[in-house]
């Protein structure tokens, strides 16, 4: 039988339960910015990255209760600074509560995390069998790509911090949510067209059968990845790993 990533142009590749355990997103880095939002806000509420950020949630909470959003927040239009740092803050509170992927609490969680990562409070785990893979799969000139619901700025920090040193170098690019949701179609063509790639080139690794879904309807190959601590996945037809080492095969 041919290894999945047979033939195979490029890959892209998920972070959580692919490259990096979930108990690492959700256990560490999730908590980790939840409990320096408040202080993080208040010391760099002035910063022109930070004021789009806040815009950004300000757009989003206006959707939400226009949409009936069970739960949104408004975040109010007035110069009073700290209300407007109240409203974001439970706001963000709020959305880490229904672990929503918006792309303001994205950032902002990307800019804490930053200070973390350089203060040496965080250091990012990978599977051990991620390095070999890159460089398997860099060795065979075969480029790696990430498509994460983190920010592109997170993502370059968890990479940039792992317990096997800077891994970014094998890297050849990221993807997050601007470029559009990991459940549709249309994102993965977006990111074919972005590489220079054909979609029947590139192989997408996930644990999230709807993200593998929704590659393959773009044109993609995909696999689920089952590591330790994943959720269970609705049936499926994707072939299924364990660990990315079929890359040095």
């Amino acid at each position: 039988m041919s290894q999945p990533d047979h033939d195979v142009t490029a890959v892209l590749l998920d972070i959580e339960g692919t490259t990096t355990s979930i108990s690492f997103v959700h256990d560490v880095l999730f908590p980790f910015a939840r409990a320096h939002f408040a202080a993080f806000l208040e010391r760099c509420w002035d910063e022109p990255a930070v004021q789009a950020d806040v815009d950004l949630f300000r757009t989003l909470a206006k959707e939400d209760i226009a949409s009936g959003v069970e739960g949104a927040v408004a975040i109010p239009d007035t110069d009073d600074a700290a209300q407007v740092r109240g409203a974001v803050l439970h706001n963000a509170m709020w959305m880490m509560d229904n672990d929503r992927k918006a792309t303001a609490l994205k950032s902002i969680q990307g800019k804490i995390w930053k200070d973390g990562y350089a203060n040496g409070e965080l250091l990012a785990d990978v599977f051990e069998d991620v390095p070999g893979a890159f460089k398997a799969w860099q060795h065979r000139q075969i480029p790696v790509y990430i498509y994460s619901s983190g920010s592109i700025a997170a993502q370059k920090l968890l990479f940039a911090h792992t317990h096997h040193g800077d891994l970014r170098p094998l890297l050849a690019g990221h993807f997050d949510t601007t470029t559009g949701s990991k459940k549709e179609r249309q994102s993965y063509q977006t990111i074919a067209q972005t590489i220079g790639t054909a979609p029947e080139q590139i192989l997408f690794a996930t644990d999230v059968v709807a993200e593998a879904d929704a590659a393959v309807a773009a044109g993609m190959r995909a696999i689920i990845m089952d590591r330790p601590g994943n959720k269970p996945q609705p049936e499926h037809a994707h072939p299924v790993k364990s660990s990315l080492s079929f890359a040095e095969a």
